[in-house]
């Protein structure tokens, strides 16, 4: 890290100033650093990360200690929990955004014009990039590298609940940086709990380029309210499954069991499934069955408790919630027409999924439903940048404007246009 000094020692405008100035030295930097310097940083961190797998999982269970001391919720619980398999995930995930392809200086396009000027659109680095999240500690290895990959220095703010773990991946990462002979700056993690310093990030225009929220509705909300920088975000992911009238039961069942249930805490988990009339009584029961066999509560519409008696009904607010729980709301809609206006009442343009097998129906779910990720015959559990290809992601946007859907490294990116001529003036 940077050799700032901490609150106690200055104001947290300061303190936060001077993670900034250092990230702004160390993006000049990383914007013309090579391909294989920052891929030797990220294997570097991969090796580290495995070799201190101890003191992540000490660290680890301090903070699961005081989280259970707490009383948070056990999604949050899942969130923060880290075993050997997840942190083996972070090791590999390190790797697989080192083997991508590095998109700075890549040609985007290019053409030439009638006068002979030869124009190009070219990948550079967005800057500096703000990462403010909660829970996950995984998020300060997977932010941290694709923001380096893409040429980019980062800071990290993670959540006070997952503090101890935060500091000892973020070790694994500055030794992956010094063993690259990259500026320790690169990747900055906040050292501060006080929530002033979130607020110190959202007024840094001019410092940081861009600011990724990623955890619940409070987070978000403040940050899209307070923030003086432009914001990649999704405030909610509220993800629905629609079992269209010609869907396959048991791929239904196998894809809304899995979809709700695999995770439930995660954003891209099922909240809302929508079902068809026509295989009410065909298509609810079995799919009833797995989901209560699996510990999940479910409330529904009217024709949903008279078609199976253990769904509770569901009020209004139950279809605009984000449960990140074993609970489950259920629409009966008279078609696809229904299912579609339901999504763009209650959704948050997350992620939504139709099972059919008919392939008119799937083409205009997927064309005229607007979120960021659609999906046909296949879990919304799927909504993962990892799961995209992109070795990992920075989180979900629901924007419509630069990234939407996982934020990759090329959606780390931004372009510059360059004009090469041969002597040429302007009449």
């Amino acid at each position: 890290m940077s050799t700032v000094a901490t609150e106690t020692e200055q104001s947290i405008e300061e303190l936060m100033q001077g993670l900034g100035d250092a990230a702004q030295a160390a993006a000049r930097e990383l914007a013309y650093t090579p391909t294989e310097k920052k891929n030797d940083a990220l294997l570097a961190a991969a090796q580290a990360i495995r070799s201190q797998t101890a003191d992540i999982l000490a660290a680890n269970a301090r903070d699961m200690s005081s989280a259970e001391q707490r009383g948070l919720s056990s999604a949050l619980l899942d969130r923060l929990k880290l075993n050997e398999d997840r942190i083996e995930g972070m090791a590999t995930g390190l790797e697989q955004i080192a083997a991508l392809d590095d998109p700075v200086g890549a040609v985007m396009d290019e053409w030439s014009r009638p006068n002979k000027l030869q124009i190009s659109r070219v990948r550079v680095p967005l800057g500096v990039i703000g990462i403010i999240y909660e829970s996950r500690p995984n998020v300060t290895a997977d932010a941290g590298a694709l923001c380096l990959k893409a040429g980019n220095a980062a800071i990290l703010r993670g959540g006070t609940e997952a503090y101890h773990s935060n500091h000892a991946i973020m070790a694994c990462l500055a030794d992956g940086l010094a063993a690259a002979d990259l500026p320790a700056a690169a990747i900055q993690l906040v050292p501060t709990q006080d929530r002033e310093a979130v607020g110190a990030m959202l007024r840094m225009a001019g410092t940081i380029d861009v600011v990724v929220p990623r955890g619940g509705r409070s987070l978000v909300e403040r940050v899209q309210n307070e923030a003086r920088v432009p914001v990649f975000a999704h405030l909610d992911g509220i993800c629905h499954t629609y079992i269209h009238a010609a869907a396959d039961l048991e791929r239904a069942r196998a894809i809304a069991l899995n979809a709700k249930m695999r995770r439930t805490g995660i954003c891209g988990a099922m909240e809302t499934l929508i079902i068809d009339r026509d295989v009410l009584s065909t298509h609810l029961t079995p799919i009833v069955d797995d989901l209560v066999e699996a510990g999940c509560e479910l409330r529904g519409d009217a024709e949903a408790c008279a078609a199976d008696s253990r769904i509770k009904p569901a009020s209004e607010e139950d279809w605009g919630t984000e449960y990140l729980d074993a609970i489950l709301s259920v629409k009966t809609v008279a078609g696809i027409d229904e299912a579609m206006d339901h999504i763009a009442a209650y959704g948050s343009a997350h992620t939504e999924a139709i099972v059919t097998e008919d392939a008119e129906a799937a083409a205009r779910f997927l064309n005229e439903v607007g979120s960021a990720i659609l999906m046909h015959n296949t879990s919304t559990q799927f909504a993962d940048g990892g799961e995209f290809g992109m070795g990992a992601e920075i989180g979900i946007s629901t924007g419509k404007l630069h990234a939407r859907g996982p934020v990759g490294v090329e959606q780390l990116t931004s372009f510059k246009y360059v004009v090469r001529g041969e002597g040429q003036v302007r009449p």
